[in-house]
């Protein structure tokens, strides 16, 4: 934004916040409100946070490529321990004992040496031994403390998604600037609807002067036998029906004045003295020509061609899905067992630890590789909605074109019949001025009669009406014209 603009949204903020009861008016132009209305609008704080978030959003993403690092620590304690079957004749045969050997008296007198023959036997199982047996090699207490990390290497999916992410944050940031013209078109009407209110209250306030002088001067006539009471009645009935106009074109301007400052985003107890007049304004038939328009001046345009390139990223991505990604992975860190809660705590860990120790360390190192084989086909039927929704996006092109020509046309005729209606008004306007003048002259001669002046007054304030409608059209019809030509705001 402009400097001047900051400066004013500081200086509005100072207003709004200030305690004092009686608050300065503060001159405001249309681009003042404008900028003002595009730095405190609530609903484009919200879309500019949602430009914040799709940025967020790609730095999400992005994380996903750089390493991941976690560490955990664990200790529990297995008070079921897991039990598995085993058959201890696995680890050393059938087992064996000596049969026993006696030495008979006569061996011993012969005298000769005694040679010794052991046999084996299998002897036979007691009750409960023998075949499988459950045993656990689980201590009642474990503990668990390492440091995982994973680097991913390639990965189809992720290289799109970054591409997507970049351009749906294009697309938030266009979806931001769509709510600007938005606001600026809203602003923009308020605006020129609070200057034509100003102005038809300061000929309203004009007409019933001069309404009070011709009764004044008509009860004075009446008083000296030139005029009758029936005219100084209708003259009566006549400015009472303007004071009440007066009155409700009164309200009708605090009505649009807090239209204004509600499109602003300005406190309601804010006055505020619009700068520009409405002679200032310029609305000529040239503005309705659409020579050399270019769709993408639409912001609405350049959001579908957005649009297109998401849902072509989309297909991308449903097809990287189909090739392998590599993982880089790694572990480190302790395993520990102990008896109890304490033992498991009392860390007793080192490789000089040869005795008692119950801590071991453990480590790996490793590429993962995972190549999709086979899955339903799903990321075929995706593909297909992908690229019908991508077809469906570029028929859109066609579509929002032919709109664009019907509001430019539209705009256009609005326009051009918005200002022969102005021009066509203001003669009227001219001529009921000069008729009223004419009116009240005779009558004040005595060659008039007090009907043919109120019936001339009261053709003036509807020619003042209808001419002050063909203005606030003919401002509006303008707006909607640069509104179409993607003129309102100037990027």
């Amino acid at each position: 934004m402009k400097k001047r603009s900051t400066l004013l949204a500081a200086l509005l903020a100072l207003f709004s916040f200030s305690g004092l009861k009686a608050q300065e008016a503060i001159p405001l132009s249309l681009q003042q409100s404008i900028d003002y209305a595009l730095q405190n609008r609530a609903s484009l704080k919200a879309a500019q946070n949602e430009e914040k978030i799709a940025k967020a959003r790609t730095g999400e993403i992005r994380a996903m490529g750089l390493p991941q690092l976690n560490a955990g620590v664990e200790v529990g304690n297995n008070f079921i321990q897991q039990k598995t079957l085993l058959d201890p004749s696995d680890f050393g045969g059938v087992p064996q004992v000596l049969d026993p050997f006696v030495i008979t008296p006569e061996q011993l007198a012969s005298g000769q040496p005694i040679t010794l023959a052991p046999t084996y036997s299998t002897p036979e199982p007691r009750p409960g031994e023998g075949g499988l047996q459950a045993i656990t090699f689980v201590q009642p207490y474990t503990g668990n403390a390492a440091i995982t990390g994973s680097q991913l290497l390639f990965d189809g999916s992720y290289l799109i998604g970054l591409k997507a992410a970049k351009t749906y944050t294009e697309l938030s940031r266009k979806n931001t600037t769509q709510t600007e013209i938005d606001i600026a078109e809203q602003v923009s009407k308020a605006y020129y609807g609070v200057l034509v209110n100003r102005e038809r209250i300061e000929l309203l306030n004009q007409n019933l002067v001069r309404l009070d002088t011709l009764l004044k001067q008509t009860r004075i006539m009446f008083q000296n036998g030139v005029a009758e009471q029936l005219d100084v009645d209708r003259l009566r009935v006549s400015y009472n029906n303007l004071k009440v106009e007066q009155q409700k074109a009164d309200r009708l301007m605090q009505l649009s004045e807090s239209l204004l400052k509600f499109q602003m985003g300005l406190p309601q107890n804010q006055p505020v003295v619009l700068t520009d007049k409405l002679t200032e304004v310029e609305v000529d038939a040239t503005q309705s020509s659409a020579q050399n328009f270019n769709y993408s001046n639409r912001i609405e345009y350049s959001i579908l061609e957005t649009q297109r390139d998401l849902a072509a990223l989309d297909v991308r991505n449903i097809n990287s899905g189909y090739l392998p990604r590599l993982y880089l992975n790694a572990r480190y860190g302790y395993s520990g067992v102990g008896e109890s809660f304490s033992d498991v705590m009392n860390v007793r860990a080192g490789a000089d630890n040869n005795t008692d120790r119950n801590w071991f360390d453990f480590g790996y190192v490793g590429a993962q590789l995972q190549v999709p084989l086979f899955d339903g086909l799903r990321r075929h039927y995706q593909a297909q909605q992908a690229k019908l929704r991508l077809k469906n996006t570029k028929y859109g092109f066609e579509t929002l074109r032919q709109s664009i020509d019907l509001q430019l046309d539209q705009a256009s005729t609005e326009l051009t019949n918005a200002l022969d209606v102005l021009k066509s008004q203001q003669e009227n306007l001219e001529l009921a001025e000069s008729i009223a003048r004419v009116a009240k002259i005779k009558y004040q001669e005595g060659v008039g009669s007090n009907l043919e002046v109120i019936t001339a007054e009261t053709d003036l304030r509807q020619a003042q009406t209808n001419y002050y409608a063909a203005i606030y059209d003919a401002l509006i019809a303008k707006v909607n014209l640069e509104k179409a030509n993607g003129t309102l705001i100037s990027k």
